[in-house]
């Protein structure tokens, strides 16, 4: 008997019918299964997409313009706040130091409370650095030596020493009224010695070039700051006394404050020219 027999008297034939596959009747207000994107002319559609997008997945809705989405994240309010609150400090902190020494009972304010006081923190770390620069620009042009390191540091202290004396001999001779005192005029001269500092490095790194440029703007910002600071010490006295504008002791007062805030540009020059090659 064929084999084939054996199989059909062991086992009941089975018959195979066409399988009927059931597709899914769509409901009224369901998308089509077999449609990947929805139809976007129909009315019906896009009510159901403006009813489900405020509440879907935390999204904001379509509509919301970026500007109105941006303004409506936390972070993005915190940070405009903190930058206006930053904006207004400036403000204010502008308004209150005015160019201007703080006075409590006649007897200036301490520094660390009034950023115009007269601080001699700054022009002693300048001086300081600037010997220890001179002796860097030396050492690049192998002309370095500890006489002539000491040389240059003892040339700068005596010219520092002779302006101070210079303007104290001029205040007494003017008969200028001021409170000025010796240590002010330190903290004032010193703070040309950081824009020798910013001269002589950028006259390492750039040559003569960079040395012009640098150190002239810092001459330029000293001279207006001698002349900013020290019309408030000297002509202030003179206008709280009554002295004519045009009088001539008024006009001695103007040219020694001229005369001190052009004598820093010579000596920053001076004392740092000979640095660069």
């Amino acid at each position: 008997m064929h084999p084939s027999g054996l199989a059909a008297a062991g086992t009941p034939r089975q018959r195979k019918w066409p399988s009927k596959r059931r597709i899914p009747v769509s409901q009224p207000g369901m998308a089509d299964p077999h449609q990947l994107f929805d139809d976007t002319s129909s009315a019906q559609n896009q009510g159901y997409r403006a009813q489900r997008a405020p509440g879907g997945l935390g999204y904001p809705a379509a509509s919301a313009s970026p500007q109105a989405a941006f303004l409506a994240d936390p972070v993005s309010n915190m940070a405009m706040a903190y930058g206006s609150s930053l904006a207004a400090q400036g403000k204010e902190l502008v308004d209150k130091n005015d160019w201007e020494v703080q006075y409590q009972q006649d007897t200036p304010v301490a520094p660390r409370f009034d950023v115009n006081a007269p601080d001699l923190y700054i022009p002693a770390m300048a001086f300081i650095t600037y010997v220890l620069v001179a002796g860097l620009a030396l050492g690049t042009q192998d002309r370095f030596s500890p006489d002539l390191l000491g040389l240059q540091a003892s040339s700068a202290l005596a010219w520092l020493t002779l302006e101070v004396l210079a303007i104290l001999l001029s205040l007494y001779l003017v008969t200028v009224n001021t409170d000025l005192t010796t240590i002010d005029l330190v903290a004032f001269l010193g703070y040309k010695y950081v824009g020798m500092i910013g001269g002589v490095l950028m006259g390492l790194l750039f040559g003569k070039i960079g040395y012009y440029l640098v150190l002239g703007w810092c001459c330029v910002s000293i001279f207006v700051f001698m002349i900013r600071t020290l019309r408030l010490k000297i002509l202030a006295e003179a206008a709280a006394e009554g002295v004519p504008v045009r009088g001539a002791r008024n006009q001695l007062r103007m040219y020694l404050t001229m005369a001190v805030a052009a004598a820093q540009p010579l000596l920053m020059y001076w004392l740092t020219f000979h640095l660069v090659r």
